[in-house]
């Protein structure tokens, strides 16, 4: 039997989006380890990248390990016998939260494309109206992740005074060219599926192949080519782990990135991805400072900030993490930026625990 350790907040209704159209009885999932102290000054919010659930380690009522196990539980770099660790599922996602293939309360149908426009202002206001619901008026740290990073920097932007202090990983003040391109891919991918059918699909007519396309293009850009080499190198399939097909797969990198796509393809519902990938893409900085990153960056009012990047990062590259450090530290922020040599790219959070261990848990330390 499968536990489910999700909790679910009411948003407000009818919760209004960015870009027009609000949602009516909606909700966000989310998951909580360690006690909310008296003061309720001890909390910590985690926003995830795209894929990701509200499950980020395993707890009492759901022992299975989450995404981020290896930083989260007592005596972790995110030690929970000291923070009161949320993690919120993103509005939009189909981890629990209200998303495209949610019940529209209107027609007693899903959304599928009639969901509203998502921003990740959105994504940002949901997480931020969780919390408030759990009587915290002021978090002492907030965590984003990737595409979490992003909505994290919305989330302080949209709430002054919400944040104290602010750990941002691998994220970007706007998507660059490369990653509006290969997410456009992405997305293209999947709509060119004809069983995606204007998002009309089911699960007799479910569109594998775009979504694998689209998890493949993702898994490639999460790391780095230094990793594809050290992995992979040129090593061919042995003959029977080939197929006839004359241009079949004969690359072992090949292989891995189809057994990739097929664990991932029917776990997420494919609008929710699109969604998601095109929030992506919309949101930046810039749109709050008059067109300047750094103008936006400077409207965020917060005490401290730890800035983390690597360096094989091609989706969210290192340039990127020093602009928002950089902003943090034109708004006042004390800022420290840590810029890691890590070789799996973009994943390196979820891969290179060491180091981001000893960087995050530095920080909370000293919080």
């Amino acid at each position: 039997m499968t536990h489910d350790a999700r909790r679910y907040f009411d948003l407000p209704s009818p919760f209004p989006m960015k870009r027009g159209g609000e949602l009516h009885g909606a909700c966000v999932a989310y998951e909580t380890w360690g006690e909310l102290s008296a003061a309720r000054d001890n909390a910590v919010l985690i926003l995830t990248g795209l894929s990701p659930s509200a499950h980020a380690a395993s707890n009492a009522v759901d022992p299975s390990p989450g995404w981020w196990e290896a930083m989260i539980g007592p005596g972790k770099a995110i030690d929970t016998s000291h923070w009161f660790v949320i993690c919120v599922n993103s509005l939009g996602s189909d981890k629990g939260s209200t998303c495209p293939a949610s019940i529209d309360p209107a027609t007693g149908q899903p959304y599928r494309l009639s969901f509203p426009e998502l921003a990740l202002e959105d994504v940002a206001n949901s997480a931020h109206a969780a919390v408030s619901g759990l009587g915290i008026e002021q978090l002492a740290c907030l965590i984003g992740c990737s595409m979490g990073g992003m909505s994290a920097l919305a989330y302080m932007l949209l709430h002054p005074g919400s944040v104290r202090a602010h750990i941002s990983v691998d994220t970007a003040p706007q998507a660059q060219p490369f990653a509006i391109a290969i997410r456009s891919l992405q997305r293209e991918a999947i709509r060119l599926d004809p069983h995606w059918n204007n998002g009309q699909y089911d699960d007799q007519h479910y569109p594998d192949t775009g979504m694998s396309i689209a998890r493949k293009l993702g898994v490639i850009t999460y790391r780095s080519a230094m990793e594809w080499n050290g992995r992979f190198a040129r090593i061919r399939l042995e003959a029977e782990q080939r197929d006839d097909n004359p241009f079949g797969f004969e690359f072992e990198v090949e292989s891995y990135l189809q057994g990739h796509a097929q664990r991932f393809v029917r776990t997420f519902d494919p609008n929710s991805y699109l969604y998601l990938s095109r929030a992506s893409d919309w949101f930046d900085m810039a749109e709050y400072g008059e067109g300047s990153i750094p103008e936006g960056l400077k409207r965020i009012q917060i005490e401290r900030a730890m800035v983390i990047g690597v360096s094989t990062d091609i989706l969210f590259p290192l340039e990127q993490q020093e602009q928002i450090a950089e902003g943090l530290k034109a708004a006042g922020a004390a800022v420290e930026f840590v810029a890691l040599d890590s070789p799996q790219g973009h994943d390196a959070f979820l891969v290179d625990i060491e180091n981001y261990s000893r960087a995050i848990g530095g920080f909370l330390t000293r919080l």
